[in-house]
């Protein structure tokens, strides 16, 4: 049989739909249960999902007329609804829920390279999505409880789809697909950050800003916090009309400044990517997990990529490494050591040791600092570069100290996946997997969990 439950609830048999269920709330019973086909599902948990946590005396026995009533319409097309200690499951056989077939072709996509591939396997998923999960089965209420992962799944692979698609060149596309999607989710950062790079690339720079600010007013009146980084160092480089943000083709796995491979900025802070690594990139060398600073002139780029230093800066450091290897060489050891400090301390929050070692690292930072004014009139510190070839040390230190003092440290999460550990902000609490386009495992695999 095939299930489809998302929008109205359907099952169908060698394609032709099928009844099952005359009344909604047995629907529903057969949809919780097939949304965990194969596993258990307690009594319990059906009455308290019925009934939102205030089911009538009577809730018992009715979800035990339901289960009858199911199992005899679904007899007769090799449906099984078994029971097992206090609860129900249904046995998987061969029989398609349309939600496990979505799932199955957004991990598929997100561990695909090639961009056209992946836009067509996310075509085939969200093409299953018919409207809200049971449409005419469920109540609101109900829905809310069990659609958010499922809904977080949708707009993922909305935002992974619109990367490939800009990846591809497709900048008007995006435009019209995403336009709507934003306006429903004015404060998702990453859809309007992709947003505002295809307006950019189709020459709308005012549009861009205009959605920056518009976004910015979501964020601060309706939840009281600025843009993240992501979103204001996008808005930073079309203010600047920087030529990285209109370079379409590359593969949207890999970031290359001047023929530097860089980490893709998916941690939400700079100190995350700092702490990133190649995992999940599917090319070799390096191999997932590995180290991505291989060289000074690395770090450095990488510094001037996620805006901690100038550009001039940048060339300066880079003619600087060129003249002291000896020296060059010296900090790198010292930004690696920083780096795996910070990890440490990030992903061991009772690591006083670490955390120490990240303090001294800042400290000697903060004595370097000088305030300037940024390209939008506002006011920041800036690592000056007097500080010579330690400059970038110190801009990496310092933007770990900014974490740390920041509340969102506490939603900051990891992959346990020996070939990831990809870090990353989860603010919402909802986030199921590291990131759907850089996890390092295959396609075949279950999705990494976060620790």
């Amino acid at each position: 049989m095939e299930f489809r439950l998302l929008g109205p609830f359907e099952a169908c048999q060698d394609g032709r739909r099928v009844q099952l269920g005359s009344r909604r709330q047995e629907r529903s019973v057969l949809a919780v249960l097939l949304l965990d086909m194969g596993h258990l599902v307690t009594t319990d948990r059906l009455i308290d999902l019925l009934w939102n946590g205030h089911p009538p005396a009577s809730a018992r026995g009715a979800v035990h007329t339901y289960i009858g009533r199911l199992r005899a319409s679904l007899a007769p097309y090799g449906a099984r609804i078994r029971t097992s200690g206090d609860g129900y499951l249904v046995e998987r056989g061969e029989h398609h829920v349309d939600v496990d077939e979505f799932s199955r072709l957004a991990n598929q996509a997100s561990g695909t390279l090639d961009p056209a591939e992946r836009v067509r396997l996310l075509d085939r998923a969200l093409a299953l999505w018919r409207g809200p999960l049971l449409a005419d089965a469920a109540d609101g209420e109900l829905r809310e409880r069990l659609d958010g992962p499922i809904e977080e799944l949708r707009l993922a692979s909305l935002e992974l789809r619109a990367e490939a698609q800009l990846a591809l060149g497709r900048h008007s596309q995006v435009i019209n697909e995403l336009t709507a999607l934003v306006a429903e989710h004015p404060t998702r950062e990453q859809l309007v950050g992709t947003l505002m790079t295809a307006l950019y690339r189709g020459g709308r720079q005012a549009d861009a800003l205009a959605l920056y600010r518009t976004t910015r007013q979501e964020l601060v009146e309706g939840l009281g916090v600025e843009p993240g980084m992501r979103l204001r160092e996008v808005h930073r480089r079309i203010l600047r009309d920087d030529h990285r943000l209109d370079r379409p083709g590359l593969p949207v796995y890999e970031v290359r400044v001047h023929d530097e491979s860089l980490p893709w900025t998916v941690g939400g802070h700079p100190a995350l990517e700092f702490c990133n690594t190649f995992a999940g990139w599917g090319h070799e060398p390096p191999l997932p997990g590995s180290e991505w600073l291989r060289a000074y002139r690395t770090l450095v780029v990488w510094s001037g990529h996620v805006g901690l230093v100038g550009d001039a800066a940048v060339s300066r450091l880079i003619e600087l490494a060129r003249r002291d290897p000896d020296e060059a060489a010296t900090q790198l050891d010292a930004a690696r050591d920083l780096r795996a400090q910070l990890y440490a301390c990030l992903t061991g929050p009772d690591d006083r040791r670490a955390f120490d070692a990240v303090a001294r690292y800042a400290e000697a930072a903060a004595k370097t600092l000088v305030f300037r004014r940024d390209a939008d009139g506002r006011g920041r510190w800036w690592p000056d570069l007097a500080a010579g070839l330690r400059l970038p040390v110190h801009a990496a230190a310092w933007s770990a100290a900014e974490l740390l003092a920041d509340p969102r440290r506490v939603t900051i999460r990891a992959c346990p996946d020996s070939r990831c550990g990809w870090l990353f902000l989860d603010e919402t609490g909802m986030r199921r997997w590291c990131s759907l386009a850089t996890c390092g495992r295959s396609a075949a695999e279950t999705p990494c969990r976060v620790a």
